[in-house]
């Protein structure tokens, strides 16, 4: 897709409906009946890569849930980490579209991407309650509501403590991702794989 292609290459911001109708051949107004705006593709774009991951971490969840003999919760919050690690490092500019800065006057937190960037927060949420070893103590307030609130409306049966440490488990791993595949830990002449293993580790632990 020529829109991928353009987002690999310039960024989100390289993203032009009518460069894509130049190398299709095509005339810009033509395209413009498919999608209206830039901002239009770009959320076609991003909603495709929220729904990319989501899929990857339920299929890897449901994989490691069928081993015999029985289910492990933390086998399956490792093969979380490990797809979700693989997809961002193995798609770096979907990854980024994703997470980077958002584009003056894009607004990145409209309702419809909100949801779609739920569904790989949703596995984690799920795998996080079966594992039941949470802290004994709940957040603080107001952050105790705020988090119930969230984790209630996706996931429930969700409390304050484990969605608090879902957040925390997703921010870990983000963060790691993100210097991972911004190259930093190269420039370190650190492996990357090891670092990872290091982070899972301290995450299922």
């Amino acid at each position: 897709m020529q829109a991928l292609r353009q987002l690999a290459e310039s960024g989100p911001g390289g993203v032009s409906i009518s460069a894509i109708g130049k190398q299709l051949g095509v005339s810009g107004p033509a395209l413009y009946r498919y999608f209206a705006s830039r901002d239009e593709l770009l959320t076609e774009l991003v909603i495709d890569a929220y729904h990319d991951p989501a899929a990857a971490l339920s299929a890897v969840a449901s994989a490691a849930a069928s081993q015999a003999p029985s289910p492990e919760p933390r086998a399956r919050l490792e093969a979380i980490a490990r797809a979700y690690r693989s997809w961002a490092v193995a798609q770096p500019h979907r990854y980024r579209l994703l997470f980077g800065p958002p584009l003056p006057g894009y607004d990145a937190h409209e309702l419809q991407l909100v949801e779609a960037a739920q569904a790989a927060m949703n596995q984690l949420l799920g795998v996080l309650r079966e594992l039941g070893d949470r802290p004994a103590a709940s957040p603080p307030q107001p952050l105790a509501a705020q988090l119930s609130a969230w984790a209630q409306a996706r996931v429930p049966g969700i409390d304050p403590a484990t969605a608090l440490r879902a957040v925390l488990v997703w921010s870990r791993l983000h963060g790691l991702v993100s210097l991972e595949i911004a190259g930093n830990f190269a420039s370190m002449g650190v492996d990357p794989d090891q670092v990872f293993e290091a982070q899972l580790a301290t995450l299922t632990a």
